[in-house]
């Protein structure tokens, strides 16, 4: 049996349930799973729904086109449906910090993360040793003011190279240019740590140790042409109190930017991210 997911938004009415789940048993297929949302304010709907076919590809693309003829249009949907045994393709932009790109190799290395890594891309040739561990391409592509918009031309061709499905910044230090978030829109995923806008800066742990804070955390979001103000995937915090110091800040902002960034991106590879009006409907 081919697993497949489907991502289903539209305005909310009675009836969109029990036609999507009659319409997949008409075409013989098995629902496993299904979740579904709906935000009142804003009149919208959504659902998340797995289910089974058998292997033949040309059902499965005759059952799109179906789809879409007697129900998508019907309801005004934004849909898709994913192969859900497919792998997809990830791609991993860096600086010098390794903590976040050790993180997602081991993941990736031990099963946890369903995905290929076919390149790792960095405006820094430092972290090369890291790849070469884990054996995936690493691609040293410096970034200058003067540079940039040829380095970013470059590592699209990369990007393009490797049929990449998503890109992840895993404390990437550069901002990307308005055209080149444009061309992956809700498929380039950011960490940070949550202090933004109040500690921004380089050194916002010394920043936010200075003032006293009781909390640290981090946040993951897609990547939108206005900084840092994406669609949020996920948060976490952690307690501090002033038994603690810098260093202590730093630590364990940076096991929280491994934990938030990781599960964003198991939420991504597995379809449980709907973003609508800059905003995020996250399935279990």
């Amino acid at each position: 049996m081919k697993k497949t997911t489907l991502l289903i938004n539209c305005p909310d009415q009675k009836g969109i349930i029990a036609t999507v789940t009659n319409f997949i048993v008409n075409k013989k297929g098995n629902t496993v799973y299904i979740e579904q949302h709906v935000d009142r304010e804003l009149g919208e709907f959504f659902m998340r729904l797995e289910c089974e076919f058998d292997e033949d590809e040309e059902k499965l693309a005759l059952f799109k086109e179906s789809f879409h003829k007697e129900v998508a249009t019907h309801y005004d949907m934004s849909w898709e449906l994913y192969n859900a045994e497919k792998k997809p393709k990830m791609a991993l932009f860096v600086s010098k910090y390794e903590h976040c790109l050790y993180d997602i190799l081991a993941r990736h290395a031990t099963g946890e993360l369903a995905v290929k890594i076919p390149i790792i891309i960095s405006n820094h040739a430092d972290l090369k040793p890291i790849a070469d561990s884990f054996s995936i391409p690493f691609a040293h592509i410096p970034v200058t003011k003067a540079t940039k918009e040829a380095a970013e031309a470059a590592q699209i061709d990369l990007l393009k190279k490797h049929k990449i499905d998503f890109i992840v910044l895993a404390r990437y230090m550069q901002i990307l240019s308005a055209d080149f978030v444009a061309k992956y829109p809700n498929k380039i995923i950011n960490i940070h740590h949550s202090f933004l806008p109040a500690f921004p800066g380089a050194k916002p742990y010394h920043s936010a140790y200075k003032r006293g804070v009781k909390i640290i955390g981090a946040t993951s979001h897609y990547v939108t042409s206005d900084l840092d103000e994406g669609p949020i995937i996920e948060q976490e915090i952690t307690k501090v109190s002033h038994i603690h110091n810098v260093q202590d800040f730093i630590l364990k902002g940076r096991d929280l930017e491994k934990i938030v960034l990781s599960r964003a991106i198991k939420h991504h590879i597995e379809r449980k991210v709907l973003v609508y009006n800059n905003k995020t409907v996250i399935f279990a």
